[in-house]
């Protein structure tokens, strides 16, 4: 079967840590990265003619696996394999930078040989085999390169994880921009000055659907490679990348001794850069783009990589550039170049992003679009603080799929939404001296929670507080009137008509949170049944982002404008199960291989199992054997009911003078064979005591007490008991297990495709809605439940009850002779 995308990256990961020990994380990716490059053209491109990439007679990667063992393996490397594939594609300086033969970075004599051969060995695995990988907007080998500059930049650290903008940044640029499939062709360029890896190119490429001209300078040369290489591993080989100089200083594409102008601009250049003067004059400069905006500050490059971009539009260019949240409200020459970029209606929109989101920085950065086309008409600056959508990702922040589309979507149709976005005029900018700290034009705090003096003194609750829920009151107009009646001391306070116990018994019980619950269930119902066939349709040589794309798109627009629930947390649930959970392996699997349950193989310990995840075992159980896993779980129970004995004797008789102190092991267990020597002592004890005490006159008897031996035997019998209970559910799931693989080759087609789009996929998504709809009654009998215990003591009862308190110990301390005055 296919290999799964997540069994992909953690495979090509693992041979990381054969690099691991004698380099940083910003080292070893070049090895790997080469190494994933070469056996990626290899398997698409040798031995075919008019290839994109040609791969010489010698220097493919099985040529290389021959190498493994050899003494002058890494030598081999570089000049039979890496240097001819650079000589052949014009890739000298870009693939060959990086030197497999090194002895302080791969270690010397057999270690080096060890390491290399093990990383061969990695890339030489079957499920590896790119041969049928489609350069296209599914290019899985592509997404795990993506995968693998994420986590090289987490290792690499601060300093230097630049080489990388997150793919949930970029993403937004490319759609906020303007570029589609329908506006752009081949002669559509799109220009990067501080390309990176290329990231931000490739996503531009991404939304304009065909080939497009694209254009990158990397001043650092190893990681100009790496965006040559990427630009090659999603099927953009023409790209260009200029690397080795500053693009401030010494920019690479010029034409007619003038900045080429390109149709889009993105970029992620180096926050506040202190040295973006090094190697040229800026009052001097050639091309003119600091001229009647002035030159920003020698220790702050910000807006000079911003001039450049804008200089590198065309008269009709669209651009956006990240950059920290310094540009928006910084002074002095920054403050003179921010007014006349204004004044010129460059600037479109602002989105303020984060904190924490980028390798190289904690600090918040922002978007600034740049659209040079009716820069006359306009009249404002649409601004969004999207500052609190994120999730926390390790030690980062990271944008969510909600996050991202959210927005997109308020941007792209400039949607006011309170707290979040708006449209600010130029007068209002202006009147605020061209400061664009977001702040001062969208509050976005949430609203303060203030206590209510005359509650915490009368009691009751504030009507304040409880229109502020508003929202619920609108879907469940009955459960406010269930839930509050009108306080008898005054008309701006109410009172709460049910314990706090029973609010969220209230909330669940009200006929309108019933029927609202029942109306989200049957929208999703509705949504299931509409794309269910589409999902069903699957085949294979299908595009998964297409698929995707399509049913998150209907899962949105299903759910918008229905009041409490938001559509993007709906759409989330998508998102995470197809990004984190099994859905996007299963749909890569299905267009690779089609409909089929999987196959048996034999493992290393020569038994059979069924291979392929598509089909959990769960779901077959579920679906054919209810009546064995009912018998299992009913086995299980009695187990764990002998289990629940057992620890209740061994915590009553346990101690140091406890019945069962004698039978315990090192470690405070009493064990079977302890137990068996202890009966075997007290029985011949007994025996013994018994013959002395024949000849002795009857005792009378009395209440008979639980003594050692009946404890001991009682532990012994359900120590059995529980052995014989596990020993019955190992067979019965051996027995089930059984029935579960034989039926795998049993299911048709058709019941396949209802196991998975309707039994996995569907379930689990309707399962993560019911959840949502808990979350929302919770936060409002939350809410509700802290509002009546906050005001549920008044302070007169609190003084009361604190003077009736203090007079009691004072008669306890004076019984006690204590006295004072």
């Amino acid at each position: 079967m296919a290999i799964k995308k997540s069994e992909l990256y953690s495979t090509i990961w693992a041979s990381c840590d054969k690099l691991r020990g004698g380099m940083d994380a910003s080292q070893y990716k070049d090895y790997v990265l080469v190494m994933l490059f070469l056996k990626y053209v290899s398997d698409k491109y040798a031995g075919k003619k008019n290839a994109v990439i040609t791969v010489p007679e010698g220097s493919s990667f099985q040529d290389m696996i021959k190498l493994k063992g050899k003494k002058d393996i890494g030598d081999k490397i570089n000049k039979h394999i890496i240097k001819p594939i650079a000589i052949e594609n014009g890739l000298s300086g870009i693939i060959d930078v990086t030197d497999f033969d090194d002895d302080e970075k791969l270690g010397k004599g057999n270690e080096k040989v060890d390491k290399l051969s093990d990383l061969v060995a990695i890339f030489e695995n079957p499920n590896l085999d790119f041969t049928k990988n489609r350069a296209d907007g599914d290019d899985i080998l592509g997404d795990a390169y993506e995968y693998l500059m994420r986590h090289f930049a987490t290792q690499s650290g601060k300093s230097k994880g630049q080489f990388y903008t997150p793919a949930e940044v970029s993403r937004i640029l490319s759609k906020i921009i303007g570029i589609t499939e329908k506006n752009s062709t081949p002669q559509t360029s799109a220009y990067d000055p501080t390309c990176g890896s290329g990231s931000l190119l490739l996503k531009i490429a991404d939304e304009a659907g065909k080939s497009i001209s694209l254009f990158g300078q990397e001043k650092d040369v190893a990681t100009a490679g790496l965006a040559k290489m990427n630009m090659i591993l999603h099927n953009n080989p023409t790209a260009e990348i200029a690397k080795g100089q500053s693009t401030l200083s010494n920019p690479a594409w010029v034409l007619n001794n003038n900045l080429k102008q390109f149709d889009y601009a993105v970029s992620n250049p180096p926050f506040s850069s202190k040295n973006w003067m090094d190697g040229f004059k800026p009052h001097d400069d050639l091309y003119n783009r600091f001229t009647g905006y002035g030159v920003p500050p020698p220790k702050n490059g910000d807006y000079a990589f911003l001039l450049h971009i804008i200089r590198s539009l065309k008269a009709k260019g669209k651009g956006a550039v990240i950059l920290p949240h310094g540009v928006l409200f910084r002074g002095n020459a920054e403050a003179e170049i921010r007014t006349s970029i204004i004044r010129k209606g460059y600037i479109k929109g602002i989105i303020g992003l984060p904190p924490n989101l980028f390798y190289g920085t904690g600090i918040p950065a922002c978007i600034i679009v740049i659209d040079k086309e009716n820069t006359e008409s306009r009249k404002g600056i649409f601004m969004i603080d999207a500052g609190t959508g994120f999730v926390k990702d390790g030690n980062k922040n990271r944008l969510r799929e909600q996050d991202i589309h959210k927005i997109v979507d308020v941007f792209n149709k400039q949607i006011p939404v309170d707290k979040y976005s708006r449209m600010v005029p130029l007068a209002e900018i202006e009147a605020n001296e061209f400061n664009l700290n977001i702040p001062r034009y969208i509050d976005s705090q949430e609203a303060e929670d203030i206590q209510d003096i005359e509650a915490h003194l009368l009691g009751d609750l504030s009507n304040a507080d409880i229109e502020a829920l508003q929202p619920y009151w609108d879907v469940y107009p009955s459960l406010k009137k269930e839930l509050f009646a009108t306080s008898k001391r005054s008309n701006k306070y109410s009172m709460l008509k049910t314990e706090n116990k029973f609010i969220r018994t209230t909330i669940f019980s009200n006929a309108e949170f019933i029927s609202y619950a029942k109306s989200i269930d049957s929208l999703f119902n509705r949504w299931k049944q509409k794309n269910i066939p589409l999902l069903q349709a699957i085949k294979t040589g299908d595009k998964p982002k297409k698929i995707i794309h399509q049913l998150s798109e209907d899962l949105l627009a299903a759910f918008a404008g229905k009041k409490l629930i938001d559509n993007y947390s709906i759409y989330q649930h998508l998102m995470t199960y197809w990004n984190d959970i099994a859905m996007q392996d299963d749909v890569y699997i299905l267009v690779t291989d089609g409909w089929k349950a999987g196959n048996e193989i034999e493992t290393d310990k020569k038994k059979k199992e069924w291979e392929g995840k598509l089909i959990p075992k769960q779901i077959i159980t579920n679906k054919y054997f209810p009546k064995e896993k009912k018998q299992l779980q009913e086995l299980e129970a009695s187990r764990d009911t002998i289990t629940r004995q057992l620890e209740e004797l061994e915590e009553e008789h346990s101690g140091e003078d406890g019945l069962l102190a004698e039978a315990l092991n090192d470690k405070g267990k009493p064990t079977k064979a302890l137990i068996q020597k202890r009966i075997k002592q007290i029985e011949k004890e007994e025996t013994a005591e018994m013959l002395t005490m024949a000849a002795e006159p009857e005792a009378p008897y009395g209440e008979p007490e639980e003594d050692e031996l009946t404890v001991l035997k009682k532990y012994l019998r359900l120590t059995e008991e529980e052995s014989i209970a596990v020993k019955k559910i190992k067979d019965a799931e051996t027995a089930l297990e059984k029935q579960v693989l034989t039926q795998y080759p049993k299911l048709s087609t058709a019941e396949i495709k209802i196991l998975v789009v309707e039994n996995k996929w569907m379930n689990s998504l309707q399962m993560e809605v019911q959840n949502e709809m808990d979350r929302i009654s919770h936060r409002l009998a939350q809410r509700i439940k802290e509002l009546a215990e906050r005001y549920e003591t008044t302070l007169p009862q609190l003084a009361y009850e604190t003077e009736d308190l203090t007079a009691k110990v004072n008669t306890h301390l004076k019984k006690m002779g204590f006295t004072w005055k």
